[in-house]
């Protein structure tokens, strides 16, 4: 382990709609490597713009600070915000994120934060990831953003990850920074986590789900396809940056998928349209250019074929209420209960 490695004071920024897992999975290993080593190596604190509880999906509340009264009190703050951003603009948020960040903090994301970092103009020429489900509506908004599918992604003073468990792993390559790969690979076990993934690890594709069987070819020109739906690759293009010919890789989507490949292509196409539609305010005439569609009748036309109704239609389906929840209070002082009940 390190020597004379200093406290490192951890806050997290909580932005209503948060996902517990996101946070659980990232206070979980910090609080781990205090407990197994025998020293308070992290400080956690959580904040809020207005102070007071704020709610996670599930329904569970964290209390916390005012983010106002934050100078340079932190080492690291973690915006941690869910899949519901829409178009979440928030001007004096983005100023004290900025304020933060002239300070010296450095700034993290989870799932959606690193989404709300962009958007404040904090990750320019910086490397950096976000929830698969941010990826599109980010490139929508400008293509110079350095967007990589991995779980994680540490460039500088930036630390963004995918949300979900990929937080677990992000806290894990900190530890080992910070305090040496013997207590992460500790605080790994003790979590019952089968192995430390690397920042490489790509993010899991949604066309693919859990499906390692797939051949090789097919997974990496899904991949392409996923990551080309406004700039749009042709078919001999993706065969040869899959390293295929074209008939081969048709016979291999056939094969395992039993679709063919430029099929495949318009149904990323269309779910990308559907869940920018259903996410966003975007017109629909720049959902359509959005995803590669350049004549918005043919965009209407085959998004119609595929869902039965109209992407107009579909916009006025997206006023859903929320779930009712029943509410419970996570503060500091529960975190040991919450913990000692995975073991």
């Amino acid at each position: 382990m390190k020597s004379e490695t200093k406290r490192r004071k951890i806050g997290f920024l909580l932005i209503e709609g948060y996902a517990l897992l996101s946070v659980a999975s990232a206070i979980e290993p910090l609080r781990a490597a205090n407990k197994l080593s025998g020293k308070a190596h992290f400080s956690l604190s959580y904040f809020s713009q207005n102070a007071g509880k704020v709610r996670a999906t599930c329904g569970a509340l964290f209390e916390t600070e005012p983010l106002g009264i934050l100078s340079n009190q932190v080492d690291i703050l973690f915006v941690v915000a869910g899949n519901n951003l829409g178009d979440h603009e928030d001007t004096t948020l983005y100023a004290q994120l900025r304020k933060l960040a002239a300070h010296g903090v450095a700034l993290g994301g989870i799932s959606g934060g690193g989404a709300l970092l962009a958007k404040a103009g904090l990750m320019e020429d910086r490397r950096f990831t976000v929830h698969w489900e941010h990826v599109e509506e980010l490139n929508a908004l400008s293509d110079s953003y350095f967007l990589e599918r991995r779980i994680f992604v540490v460039d500088r003073n930036r630390y963004t990850c995918a949300g979900g468990v990929a937080s677990l792993d992000m806290m894990l390559a900190l530890i080992k920074t910070e305090l040496g790969a013997e207590l992460a690979t500790t605080v790994s076990d003790w979590l019952v986590h089968s192995g430390m993934r690397s920042a490489d690890e790509p993010l899991r594709s949604r066309y693919l789900g859990s499906n390692s069987s797939l051949n090789s070819c097919v997974a990496a020109a899904v991949e392409l396809m996923e990551s080309h739906v406004t700039d749009l690759l042709t078919l001999d293009q993706i065969a040869m940056l899959a390293g295929v010919s074209s008939r081969k890789l048709q016979r291999n989507f056939k094969s395992d998928l039993s679709i063919s490949v430029m099929r495949c292509y318009m149904d990323i196409r269309l779910h990308k349209a559907d869940e920018l539609l259903r996410k966003t305010r975007m017109a629909v005439a720049q959902v359509a250019f959005s995803t590669g569609f350049v004549d918005q009748a043919h965009f209407a036309s085959v998004y119609r074929e595929k869902f039965g109704f109209s992407p107009t239609e579909r916009r006025k389906k997206t006023r859903v209420s929320p779930p009712v929840v029943r509410t419970a209070v996570l503060t500091e002082d529960s975190e040991d209960t919450v913990a000692h009940a995975h073991h």
